[in-house]
């Protein structure tokens, strides 16, 4: 495709894309409790940077719902200047991590560890912006928004339920009945424009997005401020970890939505890296590749890396030119959006499949942690969990009795590893004295540990009288009949 014909396309999907961003990362960066200048430095930064440097060019890259929760933590803990630092720090890691080529390690998270956090996130975004809604401030963890939202209701602003009840039924009709028939017009945007215009006729006062003196006069200088270095650099760890999952799915994810070239990983990653670190050093929110944008992306037709990088230029001229009207956004709009967002993050379609391969409770062990005691607990917990499943899978072998009169004939098959000695072991012995055992050995794979218990079982139950047959014949055979440190013997039984 030539530059006039991928322009034609590019340039009126880039403006959906701002169209989409712009409401989106006003809302992440009040949700990661951060001002909102973060979230659009995050977006010009992700749209142009990463843009220009990454490595799936039709990906969309900004501040992301999935990162709020824990920046929001970083920011309670840290403040946010030190967050800023903490973003930096976990952007090196990724340009590291880029440019040694690791970037699929990124990808070995359990998809039902990755869906439950995700869901986790949601869950909390819309258990805090509930009382936005109503006019209110988030009460910080789960349990608290759960039973502080008794007293905001019955004490609710009424001004600001009226607000965020129009955006967010404006918002959910939007996208039921007219996306498809205006898929220029992002529904985000015409709710939270038509949210704004009801607060202007609502009595009482209501809380507004607060811009200071303007956006550039109220910029956040990254700083050490008096954290521990341990600790901000376990912060970066973890954000690197799942800011760099985050990406990578969804690089991964848009690769399945148009025919064009596929992602490199790598070069996204470093790309990543880089904007992070720019970012985090302007005062921006850290920045993933997200899936909302990059889908509105295609959707609208995008056909290079042009459309993202443009759509980071429009969101900087509004900065430059029009970013006045942000102090005329109510919060409540905003939080209306943010609970939609959270709860679609919640995805039923994706834990029926996770139902179908048996790892629902890892999903809700996942779940549980991100909501009830923290994100990183939550994912450690689940990624544990997750492994040890893993491991018990691995650990299974089958184990078959034929008995034939006096005769017993024993087939082993799947992977015999130290990992299936003990149950092995245990149903070996379980076999009755004094008969002549066929053990038969149809093992994909067996270990030294293994080998060993197998040849112990043997010794003990033909010293106390029984009999065990090679069967068939090999090499395997002679060398668990071998005692320990010896030859192999003759084939003889």
């Amino acid at each position: 495709m030539d530059l006039k014909s991928s322009l034609s396309k590019d340039v009126p999907a880039s403006l959906v894309v701002f169209l989409v961003a712009l409401p989106l990362s006003l809302g992440i960066a009040v949700a990661s409790g951060a001002p909102v200048q973060a979230g659009l430095i995050a977006a010009i930064v992700g749209g142009i940077v990463v843009g220009i440097a990454g490595g799936a060019p039709l990906q969309v890259s900004g501040p992301a719902a999935g990162l709020s929760v824990m920046v929001y933590g970083y920011v309670q803990k840290f403040g946010f200047e030190t967050t800023c630092v903490v973003a930096a720090m976990a952007g090196l890691l990724q340009i590291a991590a880029g440019s040694a080529g690791i970037a699929q390690a990124a990808l070995a998270i359990s998809p039902a560890v990755l869906h439950a956090m995700l869901a986790g996130i949601g869950i909390l975004i819309a258990l805090g912006q509930m009382h936005v809604m109503l006019g209110y401030a988030p009460k910080g963890s789960a349990i608290n928004n759960i039973t502080g939202l008794v007293d905001s209701i019955s004490h609710v602003n009424t001004s600001a339920l009226l607000v965020s009840g129009t955006t967010l039924f404006v918002l959910i009709a939007w996208n039921r009945f007219l996306a498809r028939k205006v898929p220029f017009l992002p529904g985000s945007l015409v709710a939270i424009a038509l949210g704004t215009a009801v607060s202007f006729f609502v009595p009482g006062e209501i809380p507004h997005v607060a811009i200071g003196s303007g956006i550039f006069s109220n910029l956040h200088a990254p700083s050490l401020g008096g954290a521990h270095l341990e600790d901000m650099v376990l912060a970066a760890l973890a954000l690197f970890v799942v800011a760099s999952a985050e990406s990578l799915l969804c690089a991964v994810a848009t690769d399945q939505l148009h025919p064009g070239a596929r992602a490199n990983l790598n070069r996204e990653l470093f790309a990543q890296g880089l904007g992070n670190v720019l970012s985090g050093l302007a005062g921006g929110l850290p920045i993933t590749g997200v899936i909302v944008r990059s889908s509105a992306n295609i959707a609208a037709g995008a056909r290079s890396r042009v459309s993202a990088i443009l759509h980071g230029v429009w969101m900087l001229l509004f900065v430059m030119l029009a970013s006045g009207l942000l102090a005329r956004v109510p919060m409540a709009a905003l939080a209306a959006l943010l609970v939609h967002v959270g709860v679609n993050l919640v995805k039923l379609k994706e834990l029926r499949k996770i139902a179908e391969f048996n790892e629902a409770i890892v999903y809700g062990v996942t779940l549980a942690g991100v909501v009830f005691i923290n994100l990183l607990w939550g994912i450690g917990i689940g990624f544990g969990l997750a492994l040890v499943l893993l491991l018990r899978r691995t650990a299974a072998i089958g184990f078959q009795v034929d008995a034939r009169g006096e005769e017993l004939h024993v087939r082993l098959s799947g992977t015999l590893s130290f990992l299936a000695v003990p149950a092995v072991v245990a149903k070996l012995r379980a076999l009755p004295e004094g008969r002549t055992v066929h053990l038969r050995l149809d093992v994909d794979q067996i270990d030294h540990a293994a080998i060993e218990a197998i040849r112990g079982w043997r010794v003990g139950y033909q010293n106390a009288g029984g009999r065990v047959v090679k069967e068939p014949l090999d090499v395997l055979w002679r060398e668990l009949r071998s005692p320990a440190g010896s030859s192999a013997p003759s084939a003889a039984a």
